[in-house]
């Protein structure tokens, strides 16, 4: 399964939640997209959180996603995606969810999720969150480092317009938003994303409206690629796309 996709456990919270596939979140081939997905993850985790009564005045951020696709969701599918913590850091938390179909769909996915004050500060996890989500981590403890390679400086680059709806409530990029570069970038060649792969975005800062957003593409080969998601030239998130070995 992977490192960063570790086995439900044997004893502790987990969530169970249940949607279908809509239309406006599949592609033309029919299979669910990844922002989508990325929205899935999001929705899931909330009705977590809420269900089990955990709130403060912090916030989450998705610091990294893996999603490992064996049969991907397609239009009309009716899903079931199952959610636990799967490991802990001091100012972060692994959330896993485990998404299983009527036609036989698997996908494991992996978010880390850092836990930011008022000021958009890492702080401390609240003491509820652990009481509640402590033993299903099973004192596994998550490292928030970053592993992808910053892009080459002489890749091109192509603008990225933002969009107003691509911006939350706390007017950052939305982090499924990212993964619609990813969708744009396979449409534009064209490319099927074969299973079984897998998917990994990272975030290194923050996006906001306003920002003047550029794309760069590295590929290695014609089923595996990275793509950097630039502001001034700086990386602001990266994602790599490679088959399931």
């Amino acid at each position: 399964m992977g490192p960063d996709l570790v086995p439900r456990p044997p004893s502790g919270r987990t969530f169970t939640t249940e949607r279908r596939v809509r239309l406006g979140d599949a592609t033309p081939g029919q299979r669910l997209r990844l922002d989508a997905l990325a929205r899935y993850l999001q929705d899931v985790s909330s009705d977590d959180t809420r269900d089990a009564g955990v709130s403060d005045d912090g916030t989450w951020i998705v610091r990294r996603t893996v999603i490992a696709v064996q049969c991907w969701p397609v239009f009309a599918e009716a899903i079931e995606m199952t959610t636990w913590c799967s490991g802990l850091g001091s100012r972060w938390a692994e959330r896993r969810v485990s998404v299983r179909g009527e036609h036989g769909v698997a996908v494991e996915t992996s978010t880390l999720w850092v836990h930011v004050d008022a000021d958009g500060l890492p702080a401390l996890l609240p003491p509820r969150f652990l009481e509640v989500y402590g033993e299903a981590a099973r004192g596994r403890e998550v490292s928030s480092r970053l592993v992808h390679p910053k892009p080459p400086p002489d890749l091109p680059t192509e603008p990225w317009p933002l969009r107003a709806v691509d911006l939350d409530v706390l007017r950052h990029v939305n982090n499924a938003a990212y993964w619609a570069v990813v969708e744009e970038e396979l449409a534009a060649r064209q490319r099927a994303l074969r299973a079984p792969f897998v998917a990994e975005m990272e975030h290194r800062s923050a996006m906001l409206g306003g920002d003047e957003v550029s794309v760069a593409v590295s590929d290695d080969d014609d089923e595996r690629f990275v793509l950097w998601v630039l502001v001034n030239g700086r990386p602001r998130a990266s994602a790599r796309i490679t088959p399931a070995s």
